[in-house]
C-alpha cells in the first residue's frame, strides 16, 4: 500500500480572508497544518526607494499608503523623524492635535479589525455596526485634511491647518428626505472638536454592542479561545509589539515606555491579556478602543481652552500663511523654495516610532545634508507578526488559520512596502 504523504494547498491569493494579498502555502496532514509558509511581495511598491527620490514633504503622503488603516499614524513616525533630524520644538497644540488624531486612527484600525474578524469567524452584524462608527470618523478625517483616507494632515513642523469651526453638514439629496437630512446633521452644527466630543460621549454604548454580540458568544469562544497562543517570552523573541506583544501579558507601550506627543500629560490605562491566545488579542483591542476614546475627550478638552498656533514658525520648513504669501515678497519666496526645492534637512540619521495601532511603527532616516532622505527604512509591525504564522498555526486546523490570520490584524501595505 503506497505511503499517504502531506498534500500541499494555497491559501489565497484571492481568498477572501487573506486579508489583502498573502500566499500561504499550507502543509497538511489531513486537516492538521504541518507547516505554514506566508509568501509576501505582491503588494511591493518600492516606497523606501521612492522617498529617495522625493523632497521630504513630498515623500509624507506616501506614509498614508503604507498601513492604509492607520494613516496618521504613520505620517506621525515619519513627521518626528524628519523633526529629529532637524531638531524641532512643536507647537503644544499641534502636539495635542497630533495626539487626538492618532487615537481616533486607533479607534479606525480596530473598528476595521473587529469588524473584519467577525466576518473571518462567521459574525456578520458587527462587521455593520463596525463600518457605522466608521463613517462618522471618516468626516472626521474629511473635515481637517479634504481626505477621507490619505490625509497627508501631519506636516514636519506640525499639522497642515487647525481645526475647522464648522463641522461640514449632509447636503439635500433625492435620495433622503428632511426629516432624515435633519437626524444625520443633528450632531454638526458645531465645531470639528463638539462633533468629536459628541462622538466620545457616543462610543462607550457602541462598543458595549460589540462586546454583547462576541465577548460571551458561545461560536466566538470555541473559535478564539486557546487558539494561537503565543507565551510572553515567545512574544518577545519574535519580535511581536502593540496588542499581540500585549495580550501575552507583557505591558510595553511606547506611549508609556518612551512618552511622545502629549502622551506624558494624558491619563489612560494600558490594556495586558495573560492567556496569548487569539481571545486575549480580541479582549486587548476592544479595552484599548475605551481607553483610547478617554484619550480623544481630554484632547478634546484642553485643545477647547489652549488655543495657539498649530505649526512652528520657521518659513525654511513650514510655509507662510496664503495671506502672507500674497503680500510679502520675502514669504513668496520662501513658499516658492520650500514647494520647489524643499527643505534642507542637515546630515545624520534618526530613528523615530510610534506606537501605531498595529504594534511599533517606526522609521529610520539617513540625510546627507540635502533635500532628499538619502535612505528611509520603514520597521512594519506586521511583518514581524507575520513571520510567527508557522509557530502559530502548527497543529491547529485549516478554521484555525483564518481565526489566527485575522487576529495578527494584517494589512500588506506595510509588510511589502
Amino acid at each position: 500500500m503506497p505511503e499517504i504523504s502531506n498534500f500541499t494547498m494555497n491559501f489565497g491569493p484571492q481568498h477572501p480572508s487573506a486579508h489583502g494579498v498573502l500566499r500561504l502555502v499550507l502543509e497538511l496532514d489531513g486537516e492538521v497544518i504541518v507547516r505554514a509558509d506566508p509568501h509576501i511581495g505582491l503588494l511591493h511598491r518600492a516606497t523606501e526607494k521612492l522617498a529617495e527620490h522625493k523632497t521630504y514633504l513630498q515623500a509624507l503622503p506616501y506614509m498614508d499608503r503604507l498601513d492604509y488603516v492607520s494613516m496618521m499614524c504613520n505620517e506621525h513616525a515619519y513627521c518626528r523623524a524628519v523633526e529629529g533630524l532637524l531638531d524641532l520644538e512643536i507647537p503644544l497644540r499641534a502636539q495635542y492635535i497630533r495626539t487626538m488624531f492618532d487615537e481616533i486612527t486607533r479607534i479606525l484600525n480596530h473598528l476595521l479589525w473587529l469588524g473584519a474578524y467577525a466576518l473571518d469567524v462567521g459574525a456578520m452584524s458587527v462587521f455593520l455596526y463596525c463600518f457605522r462608527e466608521r463613517e462618522d470618523l471618516m468626516d472626521v478625517y474629511e473635515a481637517v485634511s479634504g481626505a477621507r483616507m490619505h490625509a497627508a494632515y501631519y506636516r514636519p513642523g506640525g499639522v497642515y491647518r487647525d481645526l475647522p469651526e464648522q463641522m461640514p453638514k449632509y447636503q439635500p439629496s433625492p435620495y433622503r428626505n428632511e426629516q432624515r437630512l435633519r437626524e444625520l446633521n443633528d450632531n454638526r452644527d458645531g465645531s470639528v472638536l463638539d462633533f468629536i466630543e459628541d462622538f466620545t460621549r457616543r462610543f462607550p454604548g457602541y462598543v458595549d454592542e460589540y462586546e454583547t454580540l462576541l465577548t460571551d458568544n458561545r461560536i466566538w469562544k470555541q473559535r478564539t479561545v486557546g487558539i494561537g497562543v503565543v507565551s510572553p517570552e515567545r512574544a518577545i523573541a519574535l519580535g511581536f509589539t502593540g496588542p499581540m506583544l500585549r495580550a501575552s501579558g507583557v505591558a510595553w507601550d511606547l506611549r508609556r515606555s518612551q512618552p511622545y506627543a502629549a502622551y506624558e500629560q494624558l491619563d489612560f490605562s494600558i490594556p495586558v491579556g495573560k492567556e496569548g491566545d487569539c481571545y486575549d488579542r480580541y479582549l486587548v483591542r476592544v479595552a484599548e478602543m475605551r481607553e483610547s476614546n478617554k484619550i480623544i475627550a481630554q484632547c478634546v478638552d484642553w485643545l477647547r481652552k489652549n488655543p495657539g498656533p498649530v505649526i512652528v514658525d520657521d518659513f525654511k520648513v513650514a510655509p507662510p500663511s496664503r495671506e502672507e504669501m500674497k503680500s510679502s515678497m520675502e514669504a513668496l519666496i520662501h513658499h516658492f523654495k520650500l514647494f520647489s526645492e524643499g527643505m534642507i534637512v542637515p546630515a545624520g540619521e534618526y530613528y523615530a516610532a510610534v506606537e501605531a495601532p498595529k504594534g511599533e511603527f517606526g522609521i529610520y532616516l539617513i540625510s546627507d545634508g540635502a533635500n532628499k532622505p538619502y535612505r528611509m527604512k520603514i520597521r512594519a509591525p506586521g511583518f514581524a507578526h507575520l513571520a510567527a504564522m508557522d509557530e502559530m498555526t502548527k497543529g491547529h486546523m485549516i478554521a484555525d488559520v483564518v481565526a489566527i490570520l485575522a487576529t495578527m490584524d494584517i494589512v500588506f501595505g506595510e509588510i511589502d512596502r
